[in-house]
């Protein structure tokens, strides 16, 4: 009993290292981490360079190996930590673990996949964690549920503006004509949408009087078309509302961004670390 007892107690104490970042030593681990991580992706950009890669290979080589295998003992801990493996080997940052780790490996088997440890900077997103940037995640999460609750009217606005797009652009043929480089109604409506979106190529430009007048209204309406987007989802942003959160992880399901206070986790209601 006291032996189970103290391995669930070391595995605690290895969880709130490894998964949280608001003790000290979790706080020590992520920035050893990320710059065990800023060194690799240091050594693979120093390796593509022909003339330090060629001079240096065996060392550079080393040190990729030295990384390889503290990454490697990292996963391995991660998933030991856990109560469900299975939860972090396909949660997304633990895909993200295992395809940068991986690549070293298949480079002793295949050749061309060591260039594939690249991937290793998607890791640099732990960094949210460590900057206590929660938040902003969150606020992005607000973002991804107002563009969702508004796509309805964003898809009437955006079949909207191009109805007014095929009509711009088709006054623009009859009154510039092919002449003046509007060939075709189709090249007429791509040139209403470049100017409407106020982007402006300059590779088709109205020469007549009253083609620069409508082009004129069509630059002034851009400006209106482009805010009315931004207003839509700003106001389903309004009503959100914004939560506190930590860096607590689920030592179960390994779940994190639970709001301060939490006691249980808000995914499967295990008892969260203290």
């Amino acid at each position: 009993m006291a032996k189970n007892q103290s391995q669930l107690s070391w595995k605690k104490r290895l969880h709130e290292i490894i998964y949280e970042a608001d003790t000290p030593a979790g706080k020590l681990f992520d920035v050893i981490l990320l710059v065990a991580i800023i060194v690799s992706i240091a050594l693979v950009m120093l390796e593509s360079v022909d003339t330090i890669g060629k001079k240096y290979t065996y060392e550079l080589n080393i040190a990729e190996w030295v990384i390889t295998v503290l990454f490697s003992i990292e996963y391995i801990l991660r998933i030991i930590s856990i109560s469900k493996p299975s939860k972090y080997i396909f949660s997304f940052y633990g895909l993200i673990d295992f395809l940068s780790t991986i690549p070293k490996y298949l480079s002793i088997i295949f050749t061309g996949t060591h260039s594939l440890i690249a991937l290793r900077a998607l890791r640099l997103l732990r960094v949210f964690r460590i900057l206590k940037l929660a938040r902003f995640v969150q606020e992005s999460q607000h973002l991804a549920k107002a563009l969702k609750a508004s796509r309805a009217r964003i898809f009437v606005f955006l079949f909207f503006v191009l109805i007014v797009c095929i009509i711009l652009g088709s006054i623009m043929y009859l009154v510039e004509g092919a002449e003046n480089g509007f060939t075709s109604i189709p090249r007429s409506v791509y040139w209403a949408i470049v100017t409407l979106t106020t982007v402006g190529f300059g590779d088709i430009a109205p020469m007549t009087p009253l083609g620069q007048f409508i082009a004129s209204v069509i630059m002034i309406l851009g400006y209106a078309i482009i805010a009315i987007p931004t207003g839509i989802v700003s106001s389903e942003i309004a009503k959100s509302h914004e939560l506190n959160l930590n860096t607590q992880s689920c030592p179960s399901c390994a779940t994190e961004r639970h709001v301060d206070g939490a006691i249980f986790c808000h995914h499967c209601g295990h008892k969260l670390n203290e």
